[in-house]
């Protein structure tokens, strides 16, 4: 069958198993057969037991699992609340005061969980009746936390990095200093856009804060600080291998946890039973698209694509912004991993002819899929807002738009600027 007859069909196809609810991992092994029945004379079977079997024998793959329990502990632990009271005296002189510990308060707990969904939750739950109950405006106050629990997915360890490495054979390690920075850089603009709105909303503002935190409170960050030292300090420092640093991670949650006693036996089985359970979804996604990836290759779309593409003699850039316009839309259907497994064997090749870094172009995905993440009809941060607020998702998404122009802003300034992203990676190679 002619690419130009099938390409079509395989799209009407996959949308609609998607559409009848299909899991996605079924839907891309259902895609994928019809792929290589009407494109190839290859033994299905065997293709599909020996690229299943492959795809999921990564070993950096080993850190999925393990990060994600240490993410599952620490939402059972007594984290955010420590988080809260120690982060608020470092607010209390700022323009929009409490409203920063959103954004301190995800980019910290990101940086031990590597769930945006997760972030968003752990940090809600504390921050949202806080807030709402010292007089701030839900506006900011909401939106804030929408756009801040997107650190999840940027800054390390970050499960969709480790997907995307493991469907690009990337190194790990390198994609997570590379989100590092990034990472950073975005909490710097919603501190400062934070900043902004209260110094130009003054009447929106409590009159009146009451007491900000004991200065001392500040200790009860330095079990969460250490905990992030150990686990990307051993990283950069070349100590430890991402899997390894995944098990000291676990390690050292299990140790809060335990010493704060907000963790009993239920506790611990109901988190590893929640980390099995995420840990399966994700790899039965993985596997299908694994299959799909070979799948496309016999059928020669990706090529056939990548070659239209450098026909058009798109620059790089304007290449980049197709793609963000691409993946947001994607973004308004799938949630971040499906999108990111669906799409790379597609637009890889592209990518690499265009003569763009992949590990830049991982952080660049990530970004843009951190948009989708406030975008509605399937936005993850707005459903996990709506069942902590209450609220309907097109006034979460209301809410949210201010910090999605500013995931623009962070895409235009990675854009420009490559070395946000590289300089990390770069000092750690040396």
């Amino acid at each position: 069958m002619e690419i130009a007859t099938l390409a079509p069909i395989l799209i009407v196809l996959l949308f609609a198993a998607l559409a009848a609810g299909l899991w996605i991992g079924f839907a891309l092994i259902v895609i994928g057969l019809v792929a290589m029945a009407a494109a190839s004379s290859a033994p299905v079977t065997l293709v599909f037991a020996t690229r299943v079997w492959g795809g999921l024998t990564v070993w950096d793959l080993t850190a999925l699992p393990m990060f994600i329990w240490m993410g599952e502990i620490l939402v059972r632990s007594r984290l955010s609340a420590d988080m809260f009271a120690g982060l608020a005296p470092f607010t209390r002189y700022l323009p929009g005061r409490l409203l920063h510990v959103n954004v301190l308060g995800c980019a910290l707990f990101a940086a031990v969980s590597g769930s945006s969904a997760a972030t968003t939750a752990t940090i809600g739950r504390m921050s949202v009746p806080e807030l709402t109950a010292r007089g701030y405006d839900p506006r900011i106050a909401i939106g804030s936390l929408a756009g801040s629990g997107t650190f999840g997915f940027l800054i390390p360890p970050s499960i969709i990095m480790i997907v995307y490495g493991a469907a690009t054979e990337q190194s790990i390690a390198r994609l997570f200093l590379a989100g590092l920075v990034p990472g950073l850089m975005l909490a710097v603009l919603f501190s400062g856009f934070i900043m902004l709105w209260a110094t130009t909303h003054r009447s929106a503002m409590p009159a009146d804060e009451p007491g900000s935190g004991d200065p001392r409170a500040v200790l009860r960050l330095l079990p969460v600080i250490g905990l992030i030292a150990a686990v990307i300090g051993s990283i950069y420092a070349g100590i430890a291998s991402p899997t390894e640093a995944a098990v000291i991670g676990v390690a050292g949650a299990l140790i809060l946890a335990s010493a704060t006693g907000a963790l009993g036996w239920r506790g611990a089985g109901e988190a590893l039973i929640a980390a099995t359970q995420t840990t399966c979804m994700i790899a039965f996604i993985l596997a299908g698209a694994a299959f799909l990836t070979v799948a496309m290759g016999y059928t020669g779309i990706p090529r056939a694509l990548a070659a239209w593409i450098g026909e058009m003699g798109l620059s790089p850039y304007a290449l980049l912004a197709a793609l963000t316009v691409f993946f947001v839309v994607m973004g308004m259907f799938l949630d971040g991993i499906s999108i990111v497994v669906l799409t790379v064997s597609i637009i890889m090749p592209m990518v690499l002819e265009a003569g763009i870094d992949p590990i830049w172009f991982g952080v660049f995905l990530v970004l843009v899929v951190e948009m989708s993440q406030i975008t509605p009809p399937v936005g993850f941060n707005l459903f996990v807002l709506q069942k902590i607020t209450g609220r309907d998702i097109l006034t979460l998404a209301a809410y949210a738009a201010p910090f999605f122009g500013l995931l623009v802003l962070a895409v235009a300034l990675l854009s420009a600027f490559p070395q946000i992203a590289l300089w990390l990676p770069g000092t750690m190679l040396n």
